[in-house]
């Protein structure tokens, strides 16, 4: 079994390992709040886009219309691709944040392990040591 330092030393690297993991899944719990909201907001540009009944045009700019909505759909698309990808890495993120804290919690174990360890060790010590004589104890200088 590793010694106390070398388990502490592991413990700590642990640690940090488990808070860069942690930092990184809340930037991809942002990042795909960031690309959900862009795409929520190209599609509400696609819908103000499309033609109503009351709404008299000519040509040219039902032509301009139906241009830029087809833009926006592409624009729509390509979001929605980005918001997958996102939705991915936080799953990914999420799963190596399991990860780190697994791996923690397995070193805090041999940890405790290793404490209890030293514990029975000292207690044997103490048993193994010879009685101390309560006349031997109160010895007196000769007077």
């Amino acid at each position: 079994m590793p010694d106390a330092r070398k388990l502490a030393r592991i413990h700590r690297v642990r640690t940090l390992q488990l808070g860069l993991t942690r930092a990184e899944e809340v930037r991809a719990h942002e990042k795909f709040a960031s690309e959900t909201n862009l795409a929520n907001r190209i599609q509400a540009l696609a819908d103000a886009v499309s033609p109503t009944r009351d709404s008299i045009a000519t040509a040219a700019s039902l032509g301009a219309q139906a241009h830029f909505r087809e833009r926006l759909h592409q624009s729509s698309a390509a979001a929605q691709m980005r918001v997958q990808s996102a939705e991915m890495f936080v799953s990914r993120a999420t799963e190596a944040t399991r990860s780190a804290k697994r791996d923690q919690s397995a070193i805090e174990k041999l940890l405790d392990r290793a404490r209890r360890a030293a514990l029975v060790k000292e207690m044997r010590a103490l048993e193994d040591t010879p009685p101390v004589s309560p006349l031997k104890a109160k010895r007196h200088d000769p007077c």
